[in-house]
Formats: C-alpha cells, structure tokens, sequence
C-alpha cells in the first residue's frame, strides 16, 4: 500500500514539518521560533513538497504533533491538521508531541523526555525504548522528574543543572522534528499496535490567557 505521510508540529518552538512514504524521509524543515508558528507552519509546509517534489495532493496521511505545549502554538498545528485532513479527504492523526522527541533520541535504555513547559516546570514522559512509553505525559518542576534516568529534550538542556547534569543526554534532538514524527507515523500505520489517536490536543494545565470577569458593579 502507498502511504505518503505530511507530518508537522508546532507544540515547542521548532515550527517543523516533514514528509515520509514507506521507505524513507523525504524532506524535512525546521524554523525554531517560538512567535511565529502561525506565520511560519504553512511555507515550512511548501518548503517540505517542494523538495520532495511532490504534490500536497498526493498525501495520503496526516500526522500533528498533539503535544502537550503551550496552547497558542499547539493550535496552529492542530488546526490546520484538521483543514488539510477536511480538503484532501484524507485521514489526520495526532501523536504526542514527546513520543516524536524520544523516536529520535536514538537510546535503547529506559530515558526521559522533557520539553519546555514555561512557568519553570517541563513536560515530561518516561520510556523504556524510543518507541514504548511507560508513564506520562505530565506536567512538573525540574526537581521534581522521577528517578534517575537520563533526560534528553530541551527541558533538560534548559534546567540542567537543577536536573543533573550527567543526566543529561546531549546527543539527542531537543525539539520533535518533524522527520522522526513522520517516521513514527509511517511505521504506526503499517503496524498493528499502538493504534494512532485523533488529533486532539494533550492539554495538561488551563491556558494562560482567560477571559476577563465582568466590571465590578459602583454604587453612588
């Protein structure tokens, strides 16, 4: 069966997007800016078949990143995930955001994944292989990560020395690029466990912007 994947995410600060058919990576890009997912997620997309040198309608399959991440950026991905799913008449589906991170930290020991989760806390899961994971998604101080496992992830590169730093594995990406969520997902749909989800958002905490309390009533 042909199965050409359009993955991207945008629940950390790298807007990164990437196609993959059955075999391979076909293209990936990558912008980290934290400000601009709006602006920056639809031309990483173009970059991505453009250099694949395919058509967006040839894509048989969408894979977001569901995070979790803060929530003005993890809508952007999610959002269009489900408009080009609506255009193209094909199917979207959303994968955690740290499952992509620990796909392509590369370990086969058991690791944590921690993200930038602001507020100076860090979303977090554990694994016990890039492709299990075991505990999380969950939302925590530095301090307070379980165990003593190595961590990769931006998470940990930020809060090193609160994490330890010989926990700290350097050699693993901080973001979840795109090309190992795209791989993920091809190798999720060709297999029969674990099933991939919706493309819903992992929210772990309320939003930071809320609407405003009506005016407080003034008496003469």
């Amino acid at each position: 069966m042909f199965v050409l994947v359009l993955a991207f995410d945008t629940a950390t600060p790298a807007v990164t997007a990437a196609l993959a058919d059955s075999e391979r990576v076909l293209a990936e890009s990558t912008v980290v800016d934290a400000r601009r997912h709006g602006e920056l997620l639809v031309p990483t997309i173009e970059t991505v078949l453009g250099e694949a040198g395919v058509a967006l309608s040839d894509v048989t399959a969408i894979a977001v990143g569901a995070g979790p991440g803060p929530y003005t950026g993890l809508r952007v991905g999610l959002m269009t995930a489900q408009a080009l799913s609506a255009a193209l008449g094909i199917p979207a589906y959303g994968i955690c955001t740290l499952d992509a991170v620990a796909y392509g930290s590369g370990l086969s020991t058991p690791f944590l994944v921690a993200t930038d989760a602001r507020r100076k806390e860090v979303f977090w899961a554990r694994y016990t292989d890039p492709r299990t994971r075991v505990d999380g998604p969950a939302v925590d101080l530095p301090r307070d990560l379980p165990g003593d496992l190595p961590v990769v992830g931006a998470g940990a590169a930020l809060y090193r020395e609160v994490i330890g730093a010989e926990r700290v594995v350097d050699t693993a990406p901080l973001y979840p690029f795109a090309g190992a969520l795209a791989a993920l997902a091809v190798e999720r749909l060709g297999g029969p466990a674990p099933a991939l989800d919706p493309p819903t958002p992992i929210y772990l905490r309320r939003p930071d912007a809320s609407i405003p309390a009506p005016p407080k009533k003034v008496t003469v």
